[in-house]
Formats: C-alpha cells, sequence, structure tokens
C-alpha cells in the first residue's frame, strides 16, 4: 500500500481575533481527511493548530503531531492524534514536519508559522525537497508579507522564480484543489 499524501500545515497556537481564522482551519482539517490527505502539525491541542487537528480527526483522517518537548505543556500537547513526534527543539520540529510531509500549507500565524512556511520555502529554493507551498490568505491576512515578496522580487533580492514557489489561494477548498492536481 503507497504512503498516504501528507500535508504539514503552519499555524496559530492561539485563535486569532476574527472567528474567520478559527473556521478556514476547521475547514481545512475535515477538507484534506475528506481528500483522503493526512495532516502534519505542530502538535498543539489549542488555536488553529488545535482546530484543524480536530476536525481532521472528526471526519476520519490521519493527523501527526510534531511538538518541541519544552512547548508541550504551553501549548497543551494534543493528546488524541494518530500520532505524536516530540523533538528537542524548534529546528529539528521543522526538519521532521517537511520529512513527514509531501506539501505545506499556512494558514494565519505569527512568528512560528513565518517561520516555518519560509524556511520550507529556502529548503525548496536550495533544492533540499520540490513539496509545494500554499498560503491560505484568509481576510487577506498575508497581503502584506506577499507585497513584500514582490518588493524582493522588484529590487533583485528574490528570483521570480523562487518567488513562484508559493502558491496563494483565499479559501482551503481551493488550497486542497490545488494540492488534488499536483498529486494527480
Amino acid at each position: 500500500m503507497p504512503n498516504p499524501y501528507r500535508v504539514a500545515v503552519y499555524c496559530a497556537s492561539a485563535s486569532g481575533t476574527d472567528p474567520a481564522f478559527l473556521e478556514a482551519a476547521s475547514t481545512l482539517g475535515s477538507a484534506l481527511a475528506g481528500a483522503g490527505m493526512g495532516l502534519v502539525y505542530g502538535g498543539a491541542s489549542v488555536g488553529l493548530m488545535g482546530a484543524v487537528a480536530d476536525a481532521a480527526l472528526a471526519a476520519g483522517g490521519e493527523v501527526i503531531g510534531v511538538l518541541p518537548q519544552v512547548l508541550a505543556p504551553r501549548e497543551i500537547a494534543h493528546t488524541g492524534l494518530s500520532q505524536m513526534f516530540f523533538t528537542a527543539a524548534m529546528h529539528e520540529r521543522k526538519a521532521k514536519m517537511i520529512e513527514l510531509a509531501d506539501a505545506m500549507v499556512a494558514l494565519p500565524g505569527g512568528f512560528g508559522t513565518l517561520d516555518e512556511m519560509m524556511e520550507a520555502l529556502t529548503w525548496a529554493q536550495l533544492g533540499i525537497h520540490a513539496s509545494p507551498s500554499v498560503i491560505v490568505n484568509t481576510l487577506g491576512y498575508y497581503d502584506y508579507l506577499l507585497r513584500f515578496l514582490d518588493t524582493a522580487v522588484d529590487y533583485g533580492l528574490l528570483q521570480l522564480k523562487n518567488r513562484r514557489l508559493l502558491h496563494v489561494v483565499d479559501a482551503p477548498h481551493e488550497a486542497i484543489q490545488y494540492l488534488e492536481k499536483l498529486r494527480a
């Protein structure tokens, strides 16, 4: 039996101020499971992380958490997952998530989300992996980041071919459609 197609989802351990963020996380989790894709995520039971995991689990999906041991008490490690990996540090978490996943998707988040997605993009740019990266730009959350990346291209500090490594969608179902096309 072939290995399942798995998607690393980077997102906040907070819920945010707009209910659309939690809705997008839940919708993505359900849609991943519905498409037969496994979820690899940060392992927390709270915030957007908890919402995406709970929705995927409720829809019968495989959910793998990867959590640095130091964050287990703070982010409240999810206890109902298909599998949980504990790592010694954040760098090991990021590497393990990329190792386990066939694609990366970012929902709204803060420094950690940006760090994880930017490292995945940097590794793709360097040829360390060839997995697609997608941002779900809920409510235009990432508009300023995307403008910054376009500015980096304009100033010759980011090659256009590398800017194109990041695919942007407005809604979770568009991310699933994009990934299904790539895996077909």
